[in-house]
């Protein structure tokens, strides 16, 4: 009897494997993966040098790299700043970490999504860009390609371009127009912040040299604040 029940089992994992294989080969999703992950290991790659080369910056650099994933772009520049790194470094590291984000988690929601590969760490985190997209999902279709394009490019909670791709996905389009509307609001806000943060780094950084560090504290305490707050309200609305 377990030799009748495993041999299906066998099988069907076996057909799953070898269709996950087809789709990222064949399917738009599975290039951009690979792409994703292509730049991703050329970036890893980079810091590896840079910690050989040069350690102090490279410190700096796995420093934005981490408060750009955990925190967001604004967080992360703000870092950089603060540790005297020029406008070329902060927004080539930027956009590149935002890129990967985009490029790696758009196609792994997508399998989710149709069941073709589900990771099971990354299922709650999944599930949370889920929700989120689907909170915003009415305010962007509103306005189509160019709701998607100012949702990535606004610095409010939970607009971010790894939320943006999954609502332009959920909303029904191509990976070829998808990815570029939110990687050029992406890019578009990069900049943006970049003179911002930088005007005002120039400017509190006159009064004192420990200014900019402060203000980067302060953006950590209420991007985890309005987070939580955004979540609490969330929850909070779904009770009632």
């Amino acid at each position: 009897m377990e030799e009748k029940t495993e041999q299906p089992v066998n099988e069907a994992n076996s057909k799953q494997t070898h269709q996950l294989k087809e789709t990222l080969l064949v399917s738009p999703e599975g290039r951009i993966l690979l792409i994703g992950v292509t730049l991703a290991f050329i970036y890893t790659l980079w810091l590896g040098i840079k910690l050989i080369t040069s350690p102090e910056e490279s410190q700096i650099l796995f420093g934005m790299t981490a408060t750009d994933i955990l925190f967001g772009r604004a967080a992360a520049m703000a870092f950089g700043y603060s540790l005297e790194l020029g406008h070329a470094t902060v927004i080539t590291v930027c956009i590149i970490i935002e890129t990967i984000l985009v490029l790696i988690f758009y196609p792994l929601f997508v399998f989710s999504w149709r069941h073709l590969l589900v990771i099971k760490r990354l299922r709650n985190m999944l599930d949370r860009l889920h929700k989120s997209a689907e909170i915003h999902k009415g305010k962007v279709q509103r306005y189509g390609i160019i709701g998607l394009f100012v949702f990535v490019w606004l610095p409010f909670w939970m607009t971010g371009p790894v939320v943006g791709c999954v609502i332009g996905f959920l909303l029904g389009l191509k990976a070829r127009l998808n990815i570029p509307i939110v990687l050029a609001g992406t890019y578009v806000a990069i900049f943006g912040w970049a003179f911002f943060l930088r005007g005002l780094h120039d400017r509190v950084a006159s009064y004192s040299s420990y200014a900019p560090m402060v203000i980067f504290a302060l953006l950590i305490v209420i991007i985890i604040l309005g987070n939580r707050l955004h979540r609490t309200g969330h929850e909070n609305k779904n009770k009632t």
